[in-house]
């Protein structure tokens, strides 16, 4: 799961400071002096993070359904065993 979250923000090398700074390739820039277009680039990136962060819930959720599923599976065929 955290493959994919490691994988954006290696190519990206974006980091948001609380200061209104965010830093990309190792340069800090300041948001507020950003040009509107770098502006959307950045909101288009942070959706796409919680987007990533979101799916990365659901599929820990699912894994441990699945994984519940698969005991009560093996719990299910050892009772039918014992008949």
């Amino acid at each position: 799961m955290n493959v994919q979250s490691n994988k954006i923000e290696k190519e990206a090398k974006m980091d948001q400071e609380p200061a209104g700074i965010i830093t990309v390739d190792g340069v800090e820039y300041k948001i507020s002096e950003m040009s509107d277009g770098a502006k959307a680039q950045l909101s288009n990136i942070q959706f796409v993070d919680h987007q990533v962060r979101q799916l990365q819930n659901e599929w820990a959720v699912s894994d441990t359904a699945r994984l519940g599923y698969q005991a009560a599976l093996k719990g299910e065929l050892l009772k039918s065993a014992k008949k």
